[in-house]
């Protein structure tokens, strides 16, 4: 392993799926959430093909032995996906990037109730503190203890905030799926099936983008696709548990992004509670380290989201 090599490439991965997102931002003005992910889909499609060709490893990509599994991770992750740019297209970039750092918390609930996981007073406790940092982001745009939202703030507060559960749901849905499917295959299918649900969507109210947005749309699937490549490389060369604390160097890189190109700044609020939420993130990792549990499942599920 060379660790330093994994970590360039998960902060480069991180930064670029960034510059994704900022496109998608963008070209939301003009195009509806659902038609932004159907191109960042269809776009990716040809790097995760050209990186499995330059591996030797597209007949491994095709293979699935399970594809009603395949199908539920597409499905799940496309309306995850939608979700998420919908959050993009009405909150600011640090706060939809602030909420999405309730994933590994909501990890901790689901495999609780769903799978039977232990989860004992330590990492309890730093779930309910990272919770109280997903409420201090949400408050100011789900309640009127700062004013009366506007409808956009609660469409995508709720839209963010459903984004992670999603989100969660998949990383459990995952540990069942790596037992049988390769991560290659897991990364092509969830490209193609995500293509064509998100596809499905054309008789809601597409719009013929205009020239730039075009371009932006397909920059935002070719960015992604390369994002999920340096992402799955980056954890062949380094533990995940090394590099699960360097995600929310992602807080920095959308707070200058925002700054610079949607005249965005972050709130106190938004400050303090992706602060809370990073702490406590931070301390779910630590102890998962300590437990043993993030060492080859966490590097096989994190490989392919």
């Amino acid at each position: 392993m060379n660790v330093m090599r994994g970590i360039g490439l998960k902060l480069a991965s991180l930064a670029i799926f960034l510059a994704m997102a900022s496109f998608v931002k963008s070209a939301s003005a003009e195009v509806p959430s659902y038609q932004a992910a159907f191109f960042r889909s269809l776009f990716a499609i040809p790097i995760v093909v050209g990186f499995l060709l330059a591996r030797g490893e597209l007949r491994k990509g095709l293979k699935m032995v399970r594809p009603k599994a395949h199908l539920v991770r597409g499905i799940l992750g496309a309306g995850s996906m939608m979700l998420g740019f919908t959050a993009l297209s009405k909150l600011p970039l640090p706060d939809a990037t602030a909420i999405g750092y309730a994933r590994p918390l909501f990890i901790v609930i689901l495999s609780a109730a769903l799978l039977g996981e232990r989860v004992r007073v330590f990492r309890f406790t730093a779930v309910a503190i990272g919770m109280t940092g997903v409420l201090i982001i949400l408050s100011p745009r789900l309640t009127m203890l700062h004013g009366t939202p506007t409808q956009d703030e609660i469409y995508g507060a709720m839209a963010a905030l459903l984004a992670a559960i999603i989100v969660a749901f998949i990383q459990i849905h995952l540990r069942t799926m790596v037992k049988t499917e390769s991560t290659t295959s897991i990364v092509f299918w969830f490209s193609v099936i995500a293509t064509i649900v998100t596809g499905l969507t054309f008789p809601f109210g597409w719009v013929m983008p205009s020239g730039w947005v075009m371009v932006q749309l397909i920059l935002a699937g070719l960015l992604g696709g390369f994002a999920q490549v340096l992402l799955t490389s980056a954890y062949r060369h380094a533990p995940a548990s090394t590099l699960a604390s360097f995600e929310y160097t992602s807080m920095v890189f959308a707070i200058l992004v925002g700054y610079i190109f949607f005249d965005e700044v972050p709130t106190w609020m938004t400050i303090i509670g992706a602060a809370i939420i990073v702490a406590s993130g931070l301390l779910v990792i630590h102890r998962e380290r300590q437990l043993g549990l993030s060492a080859e499942r966490l590097k096989k599920t994190t490989a392919v989201m």
